[in-house]
């Protein structure tokens, strides 16, 4: 079987936090609001003025900042409480999972509002969960995408442009792991890890990389100077419904098999997603020995929106043996995507590709 998942409505444009009580009308009565602290005072405003006159009720409750079972069995037990019939999620990648998850586990709709573009966790039927001091434990898989994603171009602008740039990490990754899973034939991560991918899926994630290729660079300027430009939405649009498809419906290999692995040691916990993502882009192509032509490529476009060529960038300055070698464990483990890579995989094969890729990110920026 081939199958291929999209969110139920996909929205792009600026100031659409304005009219979210038009788009969620069809959602509820009474929405469950999670926001982080920085988004807030902006959600309550926006959306409490959209509902006037609608008798649509909002609850709102802060997230506590990481995607954890006890984290989302908190957020189920506020919705409970306050009698809401629909999630609404409002922040970043780990917010967004968490609602999700609750939402399903509630039963209910869910409306994602992302307020950055750092990852493409808002139109995935995927929760990814951590423990409660950040380290990966689980894909967490749903049964349907979201209902409604809304995306707020104007408020994505405001956010740090380096959301944007990890995004754009997280992103970069989706081509290179569903060329990965369609030479292997294994099963993406749609319908629960059943289903095979289709023709539209990879052209998807194709017309990712092509787009953040194309526009990357001038999107990460362009927010740098506080302005909503046609690359900027183009890369928005990569960032969170391109990388989203085509992850889900392509499927994941090594490189975000690499990001889970690198959660084990602390020192990569002040890298966002997408930066470690990006580095396991490396580690990828290093484990399959891909034309050292293609690598630089990588690492010209990398270089030039500011992601990480090497562990330095992501935390790990002189990581010891050991230390590497819990990462290559971590990420070769049974049950990861890194197995869907057309050949076998091992810690050894994982720790040689880790420092490969290191030594060719070190020799490219004292080649520069």
């Amino acid at each position: 079987m081939k199958s291929i998942l999209f969110p139920g409505k996909f929205l792009l444009g600026k100031g659409l936090l304005d009219s979210f009580g038009l788009y969620s009308k069809p959602l509820g009565k009474k929405f469950l609001i999670i926001a982080s602290k920085s988004v807030m005072e902006t959600a309550k405003a926006k959306i409490g003025k959209s509902f006037d006159g609608t008798g649509m009720v909002a609850e709102y409750v802060l997230f506590g900042g990481e995607c954890s079972h006890s984290e989302i069995a908190r957020l189920i037990a506020v919705g409970k409480e306050k009698g809401c019939d629909c999630i609404v999620a409002i922040g970043g990648g780990k917010l967004l999972d968490s609602g999700k998850a609750a939402a399903y586990k509630m039963g209910l709709p869910v409306m994602i509002a992302p307020t950055i573009a750092s990852t493409d966790a808002p139109t995935s039927a995927l929760s990814v969960i951590y423990s409660d001091e950040g380290v990966f434990e689980e894909y967490f898989w749903l049964p349907a995408n979201p209902n409604i994603v809304m995306v707020d171009t104007e408020i994505i602008c405001k956010a740090p442009a380096r959301y944007l740039v990890a995004g754009m990490g997280d992103a970069f990754a989706t081509y290179f792991e569903a060329r990965a899973v369609r030479s292997s034939d294994s099963n993406t991560c749609a319908v629960a890890a059943i289903g095979k991918q289709t023709l539209s899926a990879f052209a998807l994630a194709e017309l990712c990389y092509k787009t953040l290729l194309a526009d990357g660079l001038k999107a990460k300027l362009s927010v740098e100077a506080g302005a909503i430009t046609a690359a900027l939405e183009n890369v928005i649009e990569a960032n969170i419904l391109l990388s989203g498809i085509g992850f889900e419906s392509g499927g994941l290999a090594a490189s975000h098999s690499v990001h889970n692995g690198l959660t084990v040691l602390p020192q990569t916990h002040g890298a966002y997603h997408g930066e470690k993502v990006a580095f396991g882009v490396l580690t990828q192509l290093a484990l399959e020995n891909a034309p050292m032509e293609e690598i630089t490529g990588v690492m010209d476009f990398f270089s030039s929106v500011g992601l990480p060529v090497t562990l330095k960038g992501i935390g790990l300055e002189k990581p010891a043996e050991e230390e590497l070698r819990k990462v290559a464990e971590a990420t070769a483990v049974k049950g990861e995507t890194i197995h869907n890579q057309p050949f076998e995989i091992t810690a050894d094969k994982v720790l040689a590709a880790i420092k490969a890729a290191n030594a060719y990110g070190e020799a490219y920026l004292t080649s520069k």
